[in-house]
């Protein structure tokens, strides 16, 4: 695991470091399956292992790490089953925060959205990937608070914590990646409409559309590694 060092302000330390561990999960710079080395992370993050530890309590209580009795904890690798399971729900929860969303999104709201999405669209056309995911995620998140359901919201953001790196991977098809920027289009375009059927059914079909990629990635990534075991 190489990445530079990353200096972290003392103030709530241990969030901090969860915050860079969960972007070094989504970003796949700590794989599913991995351990999580102790000694390599604390030099990366520039932290000693006692705020590191507690960062990774709580990535475990959220469901991104399994922690293993006096073997350390593990980045947590989801199953096909799994996978099916968690979008179905998440799909019902962006489909019910984008359709009361479109209810009760003030002008403030809206305009904080649109301007995500042209900063989106930037690093899309620069092929900056974690750039453009990190503001894809504020959008959906912004999208899910406009919706005024604090309820919704913290459901939302226990589900969502489990598929963001399966989220992240599946925008690594060009495909795929330009057939979401379009979607993410129409979500503007509703939102302005308040239109909340027209955005209920994109953001639905979102989300379908990512199950779809990640479920191709997942049996891809099954078949060639059994075809390497047999090699």
């Amino acid at each position: 695991m190489t990445a530079e060092i990353i200096s972290i302000p003392r103030a709530a330390l241990h969030e901090q470091v969860a915050q860079r561990l969960r972007q070094m999960l989504v970003e796949n710079r700590i794989p599913p399956g991995a351990k999580l080395n102790e000694r390599e992370l604390s030099e990366v993050l520039n932290v000693s292992r006692t705020p590191l530890r507690e960062a990774i309590k709580m990535l475990a209580a959220e469901g991104l790490v399994e922690l293993l009795p006096n073997r350390g904890a593990i980045a947590v690798e989801l199953s096909e089953a799994d996978v099916l399971n968690t979008f179905e729900v998440m799909a019902g929860l962006e489909a019910q925060s984008g359709e009361l969303a479109a209810q009760r999104i003030t002008d403030a709201e809206l305009a904080e959205i649109k301007a995500m999405h042209y900063e989106m669209l930037a690093a899309y056309t620069r092929r900056d990937l974690p750039g453009y995911y990190r503001l894809n995620a504020a959008i959906h998140r912004a999208i899910n608070a406009a919706a005024k359901n604090p309820v919704l919201l913290a459901t939302y953001n226990q589900v969502n914590a489990r598929l963001q790196a399966l989220r992240f991977r599946s925008n690594q098809d060009e495909d795929k990646w330009r057939s979401a920027v379009k979607e993410h289009e129409q979500m503007v375009a509703a939102l302005t409409a308040r239109d909340p059927v027209a955005m209920r059914a994109v953001m639905a079909s979102h989300l379908a559309n990512k199950l779809s990629t990640v479920i191709q990635q997942l049996r891809a990534a099954g078949a060639g590694g059994s075809s390497s075991s047999k090699a």
